[in-house]
């Protein structure tokens, strides 16, 4: 078992990233899709798949192989106020290991973890992946 996963695509240049995509879940099979789609080969995606404990060793090895400065950006389909996101901002800060920025990307805050509609979660979810690859 690895709590923590490095990127499978061989085919990234870890020197060329200019964003990591860290998530847990389904989400990762969606990131990646979306990444071959924009043939986004700047994007590493890691996969967390044991939130806690969460050790700055797995958290830095995971990353060790991206420059410096690189932004990291959790991505997650609950809202702002919901999931790990909290957790992870609380445990890890703005920046992990004093070497890269971290953000977030998930819907926005809400009393309600889905719309309740299909056709919104769709709307939302392409949102979400389009900010993913796009944020600053």
């Amino acid at each position: 078992f690895r709590r923590t996963m490095a990127d499978a695509d061989v085919s990234i240049d870890a020197s060329a990233v200019r964003r990591v995509l860290v998530t847990s879940g389904k989400l990762y099979y969606e990131l990646e899709e979306e990444r071959e789609k924009r043939g986004r080969d700047n994007v590493a995606i890691l996969r967390i798949e044991e939130l806690h404990p969460l050790t700055d060793k797995d958290v830095g090895a995971a990353l060790q192989p991206y420059p410096n400065g690189t932004r990291v950006v959790w991505v997650q389909e609950e809202p702002e106020n919901m999931g790990a996101w909290r957790y992870l901002s609380a445990r890890l800060g703005h920046s992990l290991l004093g070497r890269w920025p971290l953000t977030c990307v998930s819907r926005p805050a809400a009393a309600s973890p889905a719309t309740g509609s299909g056709n919104s979660h769709k709307l939302e979810q392409q949102e979400l992946l389009n900010q993913a690859f796009t944020a600053s």
